[in-house]
C-alpha cells in the first residue's frame, strides 16, 4: 500500500529530444518532449502552440502574367491572346476586359507559339461580344499546379515570382512589374510596314521577347531580336508584321519583358541613394532591379552575372554568385561592372550554395567548404577559408539567428558563430538532439525554405516535396535561448506548413513572414489561429518519467496543469504508463476546456448574453488521475482553430508502493 502522497513538479523546457533512450530522457530531462509537433519552445517559458497562416492576398498569383487580347473584332469560341510567356492548359478559366462572362478553355483548346508569346484558345462557349485589341485577359483559376519561384518582402508589400513574370502585392491584387522602361518611345516615321519598326526616344536597348503595342495599330507585337540602339533610335524586328502603317510619333507602349525559364528566384534589399531597392536573380535571366516604381533589367551585365543564382549587398557593392564565381559591382552602384569603376570578380573553390553578410564579412557557402571575404573594395578584398570540410548542402537554409548563422550541413543544422578569437568561427552541429527528425526531413524532401521569427529568436526550416500533401508537410523549428551559440537551442517539429519559398522581414516595427508553394496562393505566417481555415493539430508528450525510482510502482492520484491561454481553448491529456508497451492497460484520456459560461472574448460574445468581458480564463487545471506504473508520460493533443496557449508546468501527486 502507498505510504503517503508526494508531489513531483515538472517544468516544461528543453524542447524535443530524440537522441536519448526513454529512461535516460525521463531521468535527466523530465521537462523535455519525446513528441512536440506544432508546439514551440517559447522564450516566455513552456511550450506554446504555434500560430497559423492565412492568405496574404485572396486572389491567386497570376499564372500567366498579364496577357492581353491580340487583335480586335474576334468572335465566337476562338480567342487569340498575347504577352503570355507560359502555355495555358485546358480547364483554366478567364475573364476578358469589356466582355461579360467567365470563359473556360476547352479540352485540346490551346495552341501556343513561344517565339511570339501568343496563344490561340478554344473556349467552351462563345464570347458575349468582341473584345478590344490589348484588352486585359485575367485568369481566375488554373488546373496546373505551377510552383511559386520566389517571394520577397519589400517595404510595405511582397514581390512574387511565378513562371515568367514578377508581381507585387500589398494584399489586394497583383500588379505585374516586369515591364521594361526604355524611355518615351515613339514611331520614327509614318508609312512603315512589314516585320520591322523604326522607333526613337530609346534610353536603352529593347530585348528579344519584349512585348509592346503601337497607338492606333491593331495587334500586339513581340521583338524577335535584341535591338541595337544609336542616338536613341533603332529599327526593331517584330512579329507579327504590322497590321497597318502607324502614324509618325505614335506612342509605343511596352507591356512585358520576357523572363522565360526562370528557376528559384531570390532577392536582395539594399539602399545606396534615396530609394530602397531590391535586386532580383533567377538562375537564367539577366538580373533586374526594382525601386517600387521602375523595373530595370541589367541587360549589359557580363555573362558571369547573367543567370546568377544568388545576390547580396556587401560593403556597398552588389555581389552576384553564378557557379563558382562571385562578380561585384563598383562601390555604391548596382549596374557598373567596369574594372575602372572598381568592379571585379572572385573565383571560389566550388559552386556557391549561399551568401550571408556576417560580422563585417561576406560568408560564401559551397557544398563542401565555407569562405570569408573581408575588406572594403577591390583594393583590399581578401578571400580566406573558414573550413574546407563542411559546407551548406542545400540552398535557402541560411539565416542569421541571434547573432549566429544557421544553415543545413550534411549532418544536420549547423551554427556558424563567432568566437573570442578575432576572425575565428565555431561550426557546431546544433541539431543532434533531433537527429532522427533531421534525417527524415532531409530524406523525404526535395528542397527547403527557411525563415527567422525575430520576436521569438526562432529559426524554421520547411521541407517541400511533390509527394507530400499539405497536411503532412514537414518542418523543424528551433528557439535560441542564449544570446549566442547552439548549446541552448530547443527544438520542435511543424506539420502542415507547405513552403517551397519563404521570406521574412522586420520593417517599421512590423515583422512580415510569407511563403508560397504550388497551390496558387501567397500566405502570411504568424497571422492566424488556423492553417488557412483548417485545424492546427498538435501533440506534446513528456518523457516517461520514473520520478524517484524506476523499479518501484507509483500510484498516480492528481495532476495540476499550469497553462497560459490567449483565449478559449480545449485539449486532451492522456497518462501513458510504462513506456506505453503492448498489453499495458492505459487510463482513459481527460478533456480540458478553459472557457466558462461567464467568460467572453472581444468580437465573439452575443448581444444580450450573460458573458462578462472582464471574466478570467482558467489557467490552472486540477484533475484526478487513475493508474499505477513504474514510469508515466503525459501526452497533450489538440485539433482545432483555438487561439494559441502555453503549457508551462505540471505537478503530480502520487504515492510510492512498496518494492516487490
Amino acid at each position: 500500500m502507498p505510504t503517503k502522497w508526494q508531489t513531483y513538479p515538472i517544468e516544461f523546457r528543453e524542447g524535443l529530444i530524440t537522441n536519448m533512450s526513454p529512461l535516460q530522457q525521463g531521468i535527466n530531462s523530465p521537462g523535455s518532449a519525446r513528441e512536440l509537433k506544432n508546439f514551440e519552445p517559447s522564450v516566455e517559458g513552456g511550450y506554446r502552440r504555434i500560430l497559423g497562416y492565412d492568405k496574404y492576398d485572396s486572389a491567386i498569383i497570376p499564372p500567366y502574367g498579364e496577357p492581353v487580347v491580340n487583335g480586335a473584332s474576334q468572335t465566337g469560341t476562338t480567342l487569340i491572346i498575347s504577352s503570355i510567356h507560359t502555355t495555358p492548359v485546358a480547364g483554366d478559366t478567364l475573364t476578358i476586359a469589356g466582355v461579360s462572362g467567365t470563359y473556360t478553355i476547352a479540352s485540346g483548346g490551346v495552341s501556343y507559339v513561344a517565339a511570339t508569346n501568343t496563344a490561340t484558345l478554344t473556349l467552351t462557349g462563345s464570347m458575349a461580344s468582341s473584345p478590344a485589341n490589348a484588352a486585359a485577359v485575367t485568369f481566375a483559376s488554373t488546373t496546373n499546379n505551377y510552383l511559386t519561384l520566389g517571394v520577397g518582402v519589400f517595404i510595405d508589400r511582397v514581390i512574387v515570382a511565378k513562371n515568367s513574370d514578377i508581381f507585387t502585392t500589398a494584399g489586394s491584387g497583383y500588379t505585374k512589374i516586369n515591364k521594361p522602361t526604355y524611355g518615351t518611345v515613339l514611331v520614327n516615321g509614318g508609312s512603315q510596314s512589314g516585320g520591322t519598326l523604326a522607333v526613337d526616344g530609346l534610353t536603352s536597348a529593347p530585348q528579344a521577347g519584349d512585348v509592346f503595342t503601337v497607338a492606333g495599330i491593331d495587334k500586339v507585337y513581340t521583338i524577335t531580336t535584341d535591338a541595337s540602339v544609336s542616338s536613341g533610335g533603332s529599327t526593331i524586328a517584330i512579329s507579327p508584321n504590322l497590321a497597318s502603317s502607324p502614324a509618325d510619333n505614335a506612342a509605343v507602349t511596352f507591356i512585358s519583358v520576357a523572363r522565360e525559364s526562370a528557376t528559384k528566384t531570390r532577392f536582395c534589399r539594399y539602399k545606396y541613394a534615396t530609394d530602397e531597392m531590391i535586386a532580383i536573380v533567377d538562375g537564367t535571366n539577366a538580373p533586374a532591379l526594382w525601386n517600387n516604381v521602375t523595373f530595370t533589367v541589367l541587360d549589359n551585365a557580363p555573362s558571369e552575372v547573367v543567370g546568377a543564382t544568388f545576390v547580396t549587398d556587401f560593403k556597398k557593392h552588389l555581389f552576384f554568385a553564378k557557379a563558382d564565381k562571385l562578380t561585384f559591382t563598383a562601390p555604391y552602384t548596382d549596374n557598373d561592372f567596369t574594372a575602372a569603376g572598381g568592379a571585379g570578380s572572385i573565383t571560389v573553390g566550388g559552386s556557391v550554395t549561399g551568401l550571408m553578410v556576417f560580422r563585417e564579412q561576406l560568408i560564401i557557402f559551397t557544398e563542401t567548404a565555407i569562405y570569408q571575404l573581408s575588406g572594403n573594395t577591390i583594393a583590399d578584398f581578401q578571400l580566406k577559408p573558414v573550413t574546407t570540410d563542411v559546407g551548406c548542402v542545400d540552398t535557402d537554409t541560411i539565416q542569421e539567428v541571434g547573432g549566429d548563422v544557421m544553415f543545413l550541413g550534411p549532418e544536420g543544422l549547423r551554427l556558424l558563430s563567432g568566437t573570442d578569437r578575432i576572425g575565428d568561427f565555431g561550426l557546431a552541429v546544433v541539431s543532434k538532439k533531433i537527429q532522427n527528425q533531421m534525417t527524415e526531413l532531409i530524406t523525404n524532401n526535395q528542397s527547403f525554405a527557411s525563415i527567422v521569427i525575430r520576436g521569438k529568436s526562432q529559426y524554421r526550416i520547411f521541407g517541400y516535396s511533390t509527394n507530400i500533401t499539405r497536411e503532412n508537410s514537414q518542418g523543424i523549428l528551433g528557439t535560441q535561448f542564449s544570446s549566442q551559440g547552439g548549446d541552448n537551442m530547443a527544438w520542435a517539429e511543424t506539420k502542415g506548413i507547405r513552403a517551397y519559398v519563404a521570406d521574412s522581414r522586420f520593417y517599421s516595427n512590423v515583422e512580415t513572414i510569407v511563403f508560397s508553394n504550388n497551390d496558387g496562393y501567397l500566405y502570411q505566417l504568424e497571422n492566424s489561429n488556423s492553417f488557412d481555415g483548417a485545424n492546427i493539430a498538435t501533440t506534446f508528450a513528456t518523457p516517461f518519467v520514473p520520478i524517484n525510482d524506476p523499479r518501484t510502482r507509483k500510484t498516480f492520484y492528481k495532476a495540476f496543469l499550469y497553462t497560459d491561454p490567449q483565449g478559449s481553448v480545449s485539449f486532451e491529456m492522456s497518462l501513458k504508463l510504462d513506456f506505453d508497451e503492448k498489453n499495458t492497460i492505459q487510463p482513459t484520456q481527460i478533456d480540458f476546456n478553459n472557457a466558462t459560461g461567464t467568460v467572453a472574448f472581444f468580437g465573439s460574445a452575443s448581444y444580450g448574453s450573460t458573458a462578462v468581458y472582464s471574466g478570467k480564463l482558467l489557467k490552472l487545471f486540477e484533475t484526478q488521475l487513475i493508474g499505477s506504473g513504474f514510469t508515466g508520460s503525459f501526452q497533450f493533443q489538440t485539433d482545432s482553430t483555438d487561439p494559441p496557449f502555453s503549457l508551462d508546468a505540471i505537478t503530480i501527486e502520487y504515492g510510492t508502493n512498496t518494492r516487490r
